[in-house]
């Protein structure tokens, strides 16, 4: 793990509400429609990452993103069954949520940083880890369910 380049997921989060607050500095009062979505997204992110933090300690396995290597299960429980990175996930779309609030499109901006970043810097060196550690099981894990988000194709999904 060593080689591997790692970001630490909280400050990346808080550097960008920080650039969307600057973005969007004038945005006064959200309208009722803004707030009801942002509300409504937010409290959808919160509720995703809680469940997966509670599948993450019901496996007895960290949640430090900065030490993959010390995962002692894999979770595909819960919200993992339709993310691979379900706190990730959540984190974006409190990000969202807040770019809606502040009525911003250039609040956007932040959001799709955080995206790049967390996908091509933290996930890649996590999957690393978890392919090193959970071999084949990983693979599989990874063969079925998306990175990011699966969206429902049928009623079977």
């Amino acid at each position: 793990m060593a080689d591997k380049v790692m970001v630490p997921p909280l400050a990346l989060v808080a550097a960008a509400a920080g650039a969307q607050h600057v973005i969007a500095m004038r945005a006064g009062r959200p309208r009722a429609w803004r707030a009801v979505t942002a509300g409504v997204l937010g409290g959808a992110s919160v509720g995703f990452i809680a469940s997966s933090v509670r599948e993450f300690r019901s496996s007895q396995t960290t949640v430090n993103p900065m030490s993959p290597e010390q995962v002692s299960s894999l979770v595909t429980g819960g919200p993992h069954r339709m993310s691979r990175n379900p706190m990730y996930v959540g984190m974006a779309g409190l990000l969202s949520a807040h770019a809606i609030a502040r009525g911003s499109w250039a609040a956007t901006l932040p959001v799709i940083g955080f995206v790049g970043v967390i996908d091509r810097v933290q996930i890649r060196a996590e999957e690393a880890a978890l392919t090193d550690q959970f071999g084949p099981v990983y693979t599989a894990y990874a063969a079925r369910v998306p990175r990011w988000l699966k969206v429902p194709t049928s009623t079977r999904d």
